[in-house]
């Protein structure tokens, strides 16, 4: 619903103040779904253009079991999905969707203490085994949360030193690992924000990739964080396009949908993610709010369809 608001001729300044607030209030009690749907999306939308390659972490949208999720997913024209057990695969790929991302060692026990290396080791090769079978290009990597008595340098030569010793394999199977960049500042809810994750700095993050040296360590430009923790999030698309592998997306702030209750232009960062020349894929990696959550997944689709 549109509706525009214009004063009569004679009417008063104080009727009229009245009646843009007796307004914004009325808006105010109607769902953020509601609010941001309301003539922008059909419930039957489907992808048209297709130039933004989308995705879903699919755990974001638990408790839809996966298959429904995949078969809603093929339904809206996203062309793949992430962030599910590999259990899901076969069936996933069944549909015609493909997997984007392949998990690893989770972000808490990463590299930056030695202690995790061999553990980390073992999962990002197993990772990158699982990534080359099932037709992947990247593999998701973390630094860790930073721990005490560990200096900020030391844990980061770790995490580098940890690296390196998996590039050779990555590089032997054509799999790219893909280092994300968590915030560290949002500790209201769990998944919201990481408090103590060492790689909370995208610039350093990138720093981080360039001391491994290889081809195949990329970045994992997740949109929601890197606004929270460095923002100017366009300008760093274009810097950082040669290391970028992979892109998130979620509404900020709060981690909620693509809607007009977040501080984002996500149309025209997809536009500058396209102009790089970026043929990877998007994921969706939101927090559903809305009552009708096929619909704000139609939505986040729409928004980014450019």
């Amino acid at each position: 619903m549109k509706v525009t608001i214009q004063p009569r001729r004679g009417i008063g300044r104080r009727s009229f103040i009245g009646s843009v607030g007796a307004f914004a209030g009325a808006m105010a009690l109607r769902s953020p779904g509601e609010r941001a749907t309301a003539g922008t999306v059909a419930r039957d939308y489907r992808v048209r253009h297709g130039r933004i390659r989308q995705s879903i972490m699919g755990w974001t949208y638990k408790p839809m079991p996966v298959p429904e999720l995949a078969r809603l997913c093929r339904e809206i024209g996203l062309v793949a999905m992430e962030g599910i057990g590999p259990e899901h695969y076969p069936v996933v790929r069944e549909l015609g969707l493909k997997i984007s991302l392949v998990g690893s060692h989770g972000f808490s026990k990463g590299p930056f203490n030695p202690a995790n290396h061999a553990f980390v080791e073992q999962k990002l090769r197993e990772g990158i085994d699982l990534a080359a079978e099932v037709g992947c290009k990247n593999v998701i990597t973390f630094t860790g949360m930073r721990e005490a008595g560990i200096a900020d340098e030391e844990g980061a030569s770790n995490c580098v030193a940890c690296w390196k010793r998996v590039m050779g394999h990555a590089e032997e199977k054509g799999v790219n690992l893909c280092l994300e960049h968590l915030n560290s500042r949002d500790g209201s809810a769990p998944m919201k924000g990481h408090p103590g994750y060492f790689g909370d700095d995208v610039d350093f993050c990138v720093e981080l990739i360039r001391r491994v040296g290889s081809p195949n360590m990329k970045l994992l430009f997740d949109i929601y964080h890197v606004q929270i923790m460095n923002g100017d999030v366009i300008r760093r698309i274009g810097q950082y396009k040669d290391v970028i592998a992979h892109y998130h997306t979620a509404g900020v702030p709060g981690r909620g949908e693509l809607d007009d209750t977040q501080e984002l232009n996500y149309p025209a960062i997809m536009r500058a993610i396209l102009a790089t020349g970026y043929e990877g894929y998007v994921a969706h990696e939101y927090l559903p709010t809305w009552a009708d959550r096929d619909l704000a997944l139609r939505h986040a689709a729409c928004t980014c369809d450019i």
